[in-house]
């Protein structure tokens, strides 16, 4: 492999675990802070692919549909918050998995009559279609650095968010000791509404700006829903800087796997997974 391959495979790597992050990162701050375990994550992100095509077909402008699937997508997660996970926060793992199961069907069934079962293709904005030049005969498509650096301004606004403002503190003190931060007059069924709609968001972003390069077709969120999950896992549950450090080592192994071990390479993140558990059964970083 030359060195402009190597780039090439790297970027590629990159922009796939920024991507995964951006999916990782709202399932392990509902799983983390809210203690519920969301199945239907991935049709979120399904739901985001669908909007992309649809409101850009309607504006003419991938930006625009963009910005509109935010609104839409934050609305969406405080109502189904409201009406559905709110009342689940107490009671065991398998009643969330069996309600968050029963969403996909209902979500794909949705999809279909909204959007019907074709497979659909998100243009690319005029302004992002060229490509840089690496070789005479390689280029790279500058639309993958775009989704890379939204991927990269949000994970920066998300860690600026836990972090550094007193929202943040506040879901911080809720994901520790609820009662305690309930105790402190905080309103903690507020803060978990936010942080649902903030993963929805995060999900539908993430298929947003995937929807050009992926397309878009019926049953795309089961797809990215596991290896969703691995990369909580190997993060560590809750922990959002786990998810970042997490999501591109998947997708270096994933990308850099399928080019030198395409025979192995759909074990490889697996088999990634199971070192870190063995070394670390907690995952690399605690909440």
């Amino acid at each position: 492999m030359d060195f402009a391959n190597f780039l090439i495979q790297l970027l590629n790597s990159v922009q796939y675990g920024l991507l995964l992050f951006m999916l990782a990162a709202g399932l392990t701050l509902i799983f983390g802070i809210m203690g519920v375990v969301n199945l239907a994550h991935g049709s979120f992100y399904m739901l985001g692919a669908y909007l992309a095509w649809s409101l850009s077909e309607r504006t003419g402008n991938l930006a625009i549909a963009i910005a509109l699937g935010v609104v839409l997508s934050v609305l969406f997660g405080l109502v189904l918050e409201r009406l559905l996970f709110r009342h689940f926060y107490h009671r065991d793992h398998l009643d969330q998995v069996l309600l968050t199961f029963g969403l996909i069907y209902i979500f794909e069934e949705l999809r279909s009559i909204l959007w019907g079962d074709d497979v659909h293709a998100a243009e690319v904005p005029a302004l992002l279609s060229a490509s840089i030049p690496l070789t005479d005969t390689l280029s790279y498509p500058v639309y993958r650095l775009f989704m890379s650096g939204v991927c990269i301004v949000l994970a920066i606004g998300l860690w600026l968010l836990i972090s550094r403002t007193r929202l943040g503190m506040k879901i911080r003190a809720g994901a520790f000791n609820r009662e305690m931060t309930e105790s402190l007059g905080i309103n903690i069924q507020l803060i978990h509404a936010v942080v649902f709609a903030l993963g929805v968001a995060l999900a539908t972003v993430a298929g947003m700006v995937a929807a050009p390069v992926s397309s878009v077709y019926p049953n795309m969120g089961s797809q990215v829903l596991i290896m969703c999950f691995v990369v909580v896992v190997i993060g560590g549950i809750g922990s959002v800087r786990g998810a970042l450090v997490a999501a591109l080592l998947v997708g270096l192994v994933d990308t850099f796997g399928k080019v030198l071990l395409p025979q192995v390479a759909s074990m490889l993140v697996y088999v990634l997974m199971a070192a870190v558990l063995l070394w670390k059964p907690e995952g690399l970083f605690k909440q």
